[in-house]
């Protein structure tokens, strides 16, 4: 893709950030964060990874995924041959909840229109949900724990583009964070992220036929 789509659509990435400020979502949770954390990376990214909320680092720096939590996703990313700016990460909640609790239900259904709609600009071709409250966003009735490392195929009915529906496949991960206090879902983590590749060449093999 041109370097005038990138730009484009970053353009219209900091739209939705912007509208995000100007609408006042959960006050309550700005007026105790440091900023918004809206996301980082590569606009025309095939791979969007979604975690819950930012930490006390990430609200900081103003980046999602920068604490030791982001430190082990970067490995990660290396071992399937990619970084950072190759992907775009994001979280669902963009304000940091206070004490790092977890988001609460309304304050994710307050931020998923504008989640929708970074994805409607990017279009990735696989959406890695990072932890459940990411996963169940996108596949409510499932458990991370029976369907982690299998990717769902979904479409979502665009609210951008009225009528056009985005097909993304969910690509459902246990959270970086949980994987480092627990040395068995690390390795799990590791082994799960490794299958995305494979993944993205399916998806490119059904879409060249």
């Amino acid at each position: 893709m041109s370097k005038e789509a990138a730009s484009r659509k970053q353009a219209q990435l900091d739209q939705i950030k912007a509208d995000i400020l100007s609408s006042n979502i959960c006050p309550d949770l700005a007026n105790g964060a440091t900023q918004l954390v809206f996301g980082d990376g590569n606009p025309n990214a095939e791979i969007v990874f979604i975690g819950e909320a930012p930490g006390k680092n990430e609200d900081i720096q103003g980046k999602p995924f920068v604490g030791a939590a982001g430190k082990f996703l970067n490995e990660m990313l290396e071992q399937i041959g990619l970084v950072r700016e190759d992907v775009y990460i994001t979280n669902i909640v963009k304000y940091r909840p206070p004490n790092n609790r977890d988001p609460l239900p309304d304050e994710k259904k307050a931020f998923l229109p504008y989640l929708q709609a970074q994805l409607e600009v990017i279009q990735p071709k696989i959406v890695a949900t990072l932890g459940r409250h990411s996963m169940n966003c996108f596949l409510p009735d499932l458990q991370i724990s029976k369907v982690h490392g299998k990717p769902k195929r979904i479409k979502i009915r665009m609210k951008q583009h009225e009528g056009d529906v985005l097909e993304i496949v969910i690509m459902p991960l246990f959270h970086p964070a949980a994987a480092l206090y627990n040395g068995g879902l690390r390795q799990t983590l590791i082994d799960d992220f490794a299958g995305i590749p494979g993944v993205l060449q399916q998806i490119a093999s059904k879409q060249t036929k």
